[in-house]
């Protein structure tokens, strides 16, 4: 039994290194916002490095880590920033953390150094960090161990996008030497840096629905400390992004549809409308269907009134036809009077119009 536990500690510790840079921490079904537009807080005094800021997820949704200048946990680790990244349907967290390299970030272009691979804003050179002036905020005097570096960005496009892969995102892949980088011994964020992250989680302010992608306190001189001449306010909220715009695609075309299926259902209404009324209008012209002819110019005045069609010379037969029908001894009667041929076309009129509408 002690053996038995003796093993699994020794599991336990083995598997320290793997979770330091878990990745997934947090999975989210809806992509974070674009990064803003900031400027960078002068490094505070020598040996502090830029941990850029980030969207970090919550009870209330997304919400801003403001970057801030941090004292690695010791001399030689470089900071690889966290990431969001798109697999299995969801958006997770990819944790950052303290190395002797830096690591695969996303290829996320965060600024002022982390350009989406490797870091450009400083080095480590015989136990302290030399500062390139170029990506970074040198204003104070104290520091003079710097340097100048033209740092260019491959990115085509700049859109301040904050995620890798999914629809409208970053589509880089690890590097070899990012990969490499992944495997060697990684220290977690600091205490300071953990304490900064859970104070931005309770500023109301730094809500991305709040803010609308431009947060007050964009950055910081130091670790948790919000207020003061070294906060640095974003200057704009990043361009919306192409998940961004995609989503909204998406859920229209799920609210167009139904708007979509009613005018095509209010159409055939109509339709069966319309068909509605030639049907009665060919139900009060069938007794005249075929003696209107001469009037085609005016087959308005016809559907005005039945008795104006009877007063015409063409449906006085028609009217006299009822009255045989209606009384058919009366028919020799007026025969016998006036021997005309009139009634023997009467009779044959009736029979013929009868056999159109069989």
């Amino acid at each position: 039994m002690r053996n038995l536990r003796l093993l699994l500690l020794s599991l336990l510790v083995l598997a320290i290194p793997a979770i330091s840079h878990a990745q997934f921490v947090v999975s989210v079904q809806i992509a974070p916002p674009g990064l803003p537009v900031y400027v960078q807080p002068a490094v505070p005094a020598p040996g502090y490095l830029w941990t850029p800021g980030y969207w970090a997820y919550g009870p209330e949704g997304y919400f801003w880590v403001p970057g801030t200048w941090v004292q690695p946990p010791a001399v030689g680790l470089l900071w690889t920033p966290g990431y969001w990244g798109w697999s299995g349907g969801a958006f997770g967290w990819n944790a950052g953390y303290w190395g002797p390299h830096i690591g695969f970030y996303g290829g996320v272009n965060y600024g002022f150094g982390y350009g989406g691979v490797g870091y450009e804003g400083g080095y480590w050179n015989n136990g302290a960090f030399a500062y390139n002036r170029s990506v970074t905020n040198i204003s104070n005097t104290t520091i003079t161990n710097v340097y100048t570096k033209t740092v260019v960005v491959n990115n085509t496009t700049v859109n301040n996008v904050s995620y890798n892969g999914g629809t409208g995102g970053i589509s880089s892949r690890p590097t070899p030497e990012e990969e490499a980088a992944a495997h060697e011994q990684h220290t977690p964020p600091t205490q300071m840096q953990t304490e900064h992250v859970k104070a931005a989680s309770t500023n109301h302010a730094l809500l991305a629905s709040v803010n609308h992608g431009k947060p007050a306190i964009a950055a910081t001189s130091k670790p948790g400390e919000f207020t003061g001449k070294g906060v640095v306010a974003a200057k704009a909220a990043a361009v919306e992004n192409k998940a961004a715009e995609n989503k909204a695609a998406e859920n229209k075309p799920a609210e167009n549809k139904p708007a979509e299926n009613k005018p095509a259902e209010n159409k055939p209404v109509a339709d069966k409308a319309a068909p509605a009324k030639p049907m009665a209008a060919p139900a009060a012209s069938n007794k005249e269907a075929t003696p209107p002819k001469p009037p085609a110019a005016r087959p308005a005045s016809a559907a005005r009134s039945a008795a104006d069609a009877h007063a015409q010379p063409a449906p006085r037969p028609q009217a006299a036809a009822p009255k045989t029908e209606t009384r058919p001894p009366n028919t020799p009667k007026s025969s016998a009077a006036r021997p005309q041929p009139a009634p023997q076309p009467k009779k044959e009129n009736p029979a013929e119009e009868e056999h159109p509408h069989q």
